[in-house]
């Protein structure tokens, strides 16, 4: 694979399975308990923070968006697939949507309450995490909360066929626990709770919640000193 053209394969992929995606997707939630439990205590803490707008970052066709909008969150979807925006959008009508990138945010720094990237990060290379994050960084204000779900292993594998059995081409990334705690901090947030778990969603997952240090502050929440 052209690691190079990952992100319009990525885009291209999840164009073509848009439609057959949401309708496999649509009542996944009512499957999987711990989830919804999760997003309940990140809208939950949210709130109590004050509220404010949270992106959901990937939304793909919208049903993390709208479940945390019956919430009473103040979300919105993001995705890189057009097509899964106007499907989002069909959807979910009335719910803010729109076409965009996580590695490159088309949002205003620290205008978010929190962020959600709920499986999303599983196209992103490895060498590409890092800047990722610096992105939610970036747009997620201090002491915003980030939620993250992901699958849990080591590598990846490319994913040639998909939903409904059109052809795909993107590789799907693993990752450990520890290794996503790590790039976590180094881009400036605490990791509070994180769990690994078995469901519809994933058949080895995990759920991570971080909050944004300000600015200044090392990994103990202390001031940082330079030499």
């Amino acid at each position: 694979m052209d690691m190079d053209g990952w992100l319009a394969d990525t885009r291209a992929s999840y164009d073509t399975v848009a439609a057959d995606y949401a309708a496999q997707v649509r009542d996944l939630l009512n499957e999987t308990p711990y989830e919804r439990s999760a997003l309940a205590l990140f809208a939950e803490l949210v709130l109590a923070s004050g509220g404010g707008q949270v992106a959901d970052v990937g939304c793909g066709p919208g049903r993390i968006t709208a479940h945390l909008r019956g919430l009473d969150v103040d979300a919105f979807g993001i995705d890189l697939s057009s097509a899964m925006v106007e499907t989002a959008r069909r959807e979910h009508p009335g719910m803010r949507f729109e076409v965009g990138s996580m590695t490159e945010l088309d949002l205003a720094a620290a205008s978010l309450a929190g962020l959600v990237a709920w499986y999303s990060l599983i196209h992103i290379p490895d060498q590409e995490i890092g800047p990722v994050l610096a992105q939610f960084r970036r747009v997620v204000r201090p002491g915003g909360l980030v939620l993250l779900g992901y699958h849990v292993g080591y590598g990846a594998r490319l994913k040639t066929r998909g939903y409904g059995g059109h052809p795909m081409k993107v590789l799907v990334h693993r990752r450990q626990p520890l290794h996503m705690a790590a790039s976590l901090d180094g881009a400036g947030f605490t990791v509070e709770a994180q769990m690994t778990l078995t469901s519809a969603e994933s058949p080895l997952g995990a759920i991570v919640f971080a909050r944004r240090r300000p600015d200044g502050t090392g990994t103990e929440g202390l001031p940082s000193h330079s030499a």
